[in-house]
């Protein structure tokens, strides 16, 4: 399992452009190099672009399962959940690992699964990039959160710092707002879980502060 977590079942979500999917990307790779049978299930039926079914060839080749509509990443517009998505709560043996569209809109499709979640159990983490339009208060992180658990019903249980402005990214941009992240984790009353980054972006933070190293899978559409 991932040294950052012993639960099977994982949810990333956010706000657009949080860079959920490729946190979730590579929490898979990462499960998946500690020697577990992982899935990674493509969730995102609002954007079309920077989903996980961009990588399929790269997860297939190791090994990493990926469930997806058949028109994702196409110019065919179907919002359709597919039906594998049930198998993964009948099989304990290896990680799941979902990647949710972002706010509400993609949250809803979570719902359906309630009752699974429930029963087996789940972590859900909450990227967040404070300098992306629209998330970068306290406030705008808090009202973005609520609509995605209202639209779940589940509930965030960490935060995953991916502050960034892409290759421009140093360690000063990632904690450049950390104090409204601190005041976020402490009015949801959930921790911190992990600075996510390049090896460049995560060389001079704090040592005492959780990393979590990412690479880049996902390219520009165009």
């Amino acid at each position: 399992m991932n040294e950052l977590s012993k639960t099977r079942i994982h949810i990333f979500s956010g706000h657009f452009g949080s860079g959920k999917t490729e946190i979730a990307l590579n929490f898979a790779i990462a499960a998946k190099n500690a020697g577990n049978k992982v899935t990674i299930i493509d969730l995102d039926i609002v954007n079309p672009y920077f989903r996980s079914k961009d990588a399929k060839e790269y997860l297939e080749n190791n090994g990493i399962n990926l469930i997806a509509n058949k028109f994702a990443s196409t110019n065919i517009d179907m919002p359709i959940v597919p039906a594998e998505v049930l198998s993964v709560f009948n099989n304990d043996s290896g990680v799941v690992i979902f990647d949710v569209g972002g706010d509400d809109d993609g949250a809803y499709a979570l719902g359906r699964y309630l009752r699974f979640f429930e029963q087996y159990g789940y972590e859900m983490h909450f990227v967040v990039n404070t300098r992306r339009p629209m998330t970068s208060t306290t406030e705008e992180f808090l009202e973005i959160a609520e609509r995605i658990e209202s639209a779940s019903r589940l509930k965030f249980t960490d935060i995953y710092n991916n502050t960034n402005l892409s290759v421009m990214t140093d360690e000063n941009t990632l904690l450049s707002d950390y104090g409204v992240i601190e005041l976020l984790s402490k009015k949801m009353g959930i921790p911190i879980t992990a600075q996510c980054g390049t090896e460049k972006a995560l060389s001079k933070i704090p040592a005492n502060m959780k990393k979590f190293k990412i690479e880049t899978y996902l390219k520009m559409p165009f």
